[in-house]
């Protein structure tokens, strides 16, 4: 049953996590953990004037699951707006919890497609948090900079 969840393509993007760097300048910075299993994400993040995600930082330390998904996300985040941000979130939370199709090849020109390989978490809920965490995690960055922009 575990072999389901960590296989060899779910490890291979543990093991290869891109955007690592901490942002110098970003327009917010977001730490989310999961006390269910102790993950812990942090993400910096900057938008452009269109509302497009123009820099991405994130420091992770969760299981391979959430490295898998960190990995995945930090591969293609740069260049989303923020309305497809949000949908991808709730798709992932749809995935998981509700049975629904992960983010396929009609979505976001089919870049979040290789969250295919999550779909068995669906049946760990004790896993779906630590998934859950970078989509979280970068929602609550872009929520942060529209309540600032608001606010100013």
């Amino acid at each position: 049953m575990l072999n389901a969840l960590y296989n060899e393509k779910i490890l291979n993007f543990a093991a290869h996590i891109g955007q690592t760097e901490r942002l110098a300048n970003p327009d917010a910075t977001v730490t989310h953990h999961s006390p269910l299993c102790g993950s812990r994400i942090t993400v910096d993040l900057k938008l452009d004037p269109e509302g497009r995600v123009a820099a991405y930082g994130q420091q992770v330390r969760a299981c391979a699951l959430g490295q898998a998904a960190a990995s995945i996300l930090g591969q293609h985040i740069v260049g989303q707006d923020t309305a497809t941000l949000r949908q991808l979130v709730g798709m992932m939370r749809s995935m998981l919890k509700e049975n629904g199709p992960p983010p396929g090849a009609d979505f976001a020109g089919g870049v979040f497609a290789d969250l295919e390989v999550l779909v068995p978490v669906r049946d760990h809920k004790a896993r779906h948090n630590a998934v859950l965490l970078p989509f979280e995690a970068a929602v609550k960055a872009i929520d942060q900079i529209e309540a600032a922009k608001q606010g100013a």
